[in-house]
């Protein structure tokens, strides 16, 4: 028997699910990668018109807004292991699809597939969700950082994909990427289903309180703005890197290179963000992630050469990684068990839902104003952020004072 005060032993299958979802992490998330890594330099090269050009990636976005609560209804009445299959289904068709975008020429096509992208990586930032719902409530920071720290090697396996792939099939850049990416979604599959997840109750089926009581929460209106302007920020700078890495002058090399250590930045922190939120609490490393973003703005204000390009792709990583995590863990506080799944799948929504417009607007903004415009226009939501951290802050010296 466990003495008062401490924690109890993690259980097998505990640490089998953890170690399953962060090598599912580590395999679906380079889904991602690749898209961002090719979808602006293919849709330049494909669509109809050049400020089309980030629109595949911005369907993705949407793809992942769309998708979003579909998924967490399959989860809530079939299991989560239902929803990740068929998530890695969707995946296998993103690589299918824009293989056969690409080799046809067709840019709506390849815009269908990368919204079964978005699908895919609906699903997959369902898994930090999974790793805490099997866990006593001390390890869920830490459970939950865990498996996004299986990002890291997402941030190694996509662009190396990419850089020794793309070549493969002449004259159809990047069509062997996205059937090796295929592969890599039905590996992930086969990890997923070995896993071992709390069946849904009949609570949760049922579902709780209604969704415009738990929706007017203080704490989930401060997790929720602060969750959207750091994914919102990160997708934004990250939509127009590449290309405009590529209108620079820089080669596509030096963009994989600086994707890679991007998403290295995004998910290495997570071996011991969890800790810090534990010890510091989540709103303090949100604003830890805040002052890394606008880090990464200034530092791709100071120049564009590669090097500029580089520091400002890795801070935006780390920022996004304090601020995103972060904000997750504050999402936990927000339900009861019974309502996680209808609560995790929307705040994902309401955070996919807002980055699609950023997704959107940041094409339109580098090709119309260049890259320091979309440096410049990234502080307006960084000072939503803060005010809404301090807000909440404040809220909660009203509630412990009364």
């Amino acid at each position: 028997m466990s003495q008062p005060g401490t924690a109890e032993a993690a259980s097998p299958h505990e640490v089998g699910n953890v170690a399953r979802l962060a090598i599912a992490q580590a395999l679906a998330g380079a889904n991602a990668t690749i898209v961002y890594a090719t979808g602006a330099i293919i849709g330049n090269t494909l669509a109809p018109d050049k400020a089309l050009a980030t629109l595949p990636i911005s369907i993705f976005v949407v793809g992942m807004a769309a998708c979003t609560l579909p998924a967490g209804a399959i989860a809530r009445r079939h299991g989560r292991r239902a929803a990740f299959l068929a998530g890695t289904g969707c995946g296998v068709l993103v690589g299918l699809i824009s293989a056969l975008a690409v080799v046809l020429g067709s840019f709506w096509l390849f815009c269908l597939g990368t919204f079964f992208g978005g699908a895919y990586a609906a699903v997959v930032l369902s898994f930090r969700f999974a790793a805490a719902d099997g866990v006593p409530a001390a390890r869920r920071a830490r459970a939950l950082s865990l498996v996004m720290a299986g990002g890291v090697f997402a941030g190694v396996i996509g662009p190396q994909i990419v850089t020794h792939t793309m070549d493969l099939w002449p004259p159809f850049l990047f069509a062997a990427t996205f059937l090796a990416q295929a592969g890599v979604a039905a590996l992930c599959a086969f990890i997923l289903a070995g896993i071992r997840l709390p069946k849904p109750t009949a609570a949760e089926v049922a579902g709780g309180r209604p969704i415009s009581a738990i929706a007017r929460q203080p704490l989930f209106i401060v997790a929720v703005t602060c969750g959207v302007v750091s994914y919102l920020l990160m997708n934004f700078l990250m939509t127009a890197a590449p290309l405009a890495m590529r209108l620079c002058g820089l080669s596509q090399e030096a963009a994989n290179l600086g994707l890679q250590w991007h998403v290295i930045a995004m998910y290495a922190p997570s071996f011991f963000t969890g800790r810090l939120i534990t010890r510091f609490g989540a709103p303090r490393v949100v604003a830890a992630g805040l002052v890394l973003t606008a880090a990464a703005a200034v530092a791709g204000l100071l120049g564009q050469e590669v090097a500029h390009f580089w520091w400002s792709l890795a801070l935006l990583g780390l920022g996004w990684n304090f601020g995103f995590v972060g904000a997750s863990a504050m999402v936990l506080e927000c339900h009861r068990p019974e309502e996680r799944t209808r609560v995790q799948s929307l705040n994902d929504f309401i955070v996919f839902g807002v980055m699609a417009v950023g997704s959107f607007a940041s094409g339109g903004l580098l090709t119309a104003y260049g890259w320091d415009t979309v440096l410049w226009v990234s502080f307006g939501p960084l000072v939503l952020a803060v005010a809404a951290l301090a807000a909440g802050a404040a809220w909660r010296r009203g509630a412990l004072a009364g």
